[in-house]
């Protein structure tokens, strides 16, 4: 058991940082990294497009809902092989490997969010909308200042369900060989080749700890938040 836990404690610092003394991070930085990069990104995006969908429902609302439909519908792993694949051909370079991976989880983030936003909106009394109107709000005025604030703190637990997802989800960077924790964990546990269930544990009980950091936060920036 000790000899267990001497495999963690000699590779701590690679599980952590990666080889972030070259400049290359990786292991938890990198997975937070990645997490953190996607959520800024897929966040936005999902509530512009939920917006829109809002806005216009029409052909824009069921346009949305289809590339909304394909995304959700397929599974995360070949979104991933899509970006590996097609933004090289697309920028005409060679991306980063976890830049890669950030898009194609930002991508399919963002269809999740947008879904949840817009049920967030039309769950709202619409005479919400129409006296902010009658009080000279324009359209882009109620849904920005009126409506909007009070579906995201509405949602915010299955926002945070979302987020905790995709946190886990960046495991998946393991197939492109972008050096997130899982992989690194897969390296050690390569290179030493014994102790795997020690290793493993370890990486099991990090992403918990991630994830449950994720949800306390949430906890303590909605009950700071005052109610609207």
């Amino acid at each position: 058991m000790m000899t267990g836990l001497s495999i963690i404690t000699d590779n701590l610092d690679y599980l952590l940082w990666g080889r972030m003394a070259t400049g290359e991070p990786g292991g938890v930085l990198l997975t937070l990294l990645m997490a953190l990069g996607a959520a800024a990104i897929a966040l936005p995006g999902g509530i512009g497009l939920a917006s829109l969908a809002w806005r216009f429902p029409g052909i824009v609302r069921k346009a949305l809902f289809a590339w909304a439909e394909l995304i959700r519908g397929i599974p995360l792993i070949f979104v991933i092989f899509w970006m590996w694949y097609l933004l090289p051909l697309i920028t005409g370079g060679d991306l980063p490997g976890a830049l890669t991976v950030t898009m194609a989880l930002a991508w399919f983030t963002a269809a999740t969010v947008m879904h949840s936003v817009l049920a967030g909106l039309s769950a709202l009394p619409t005479g919400q909308y129409e006296a902010a109107l009658t009080q000279g709000f324009s359209t882009q005025q109620t849904l920005w200042r009126i409506l909007l604030p009070q579906v995201l703190r509405n949602i915010s637990p299955s926002l945070v369900g979302i987020f905790i997802s995709l946190l886990k989800d960046t495991s998946l960077a393991f197939i492109v060989n972008v050096p997130e924790l899982t992989t690194v964990a897969g390296q050690v546990n390569n290179r030493v080749q014994i102790y795997p269930a020690a290793i493993f544990i370890f990486t099991g009980v990090v992403y918990y700890l991630l994830c449950c950091s994720l949800e306390q936060f949430a906890k303590r920036w909605r009950l700071n938040r005052p109610a609207l």
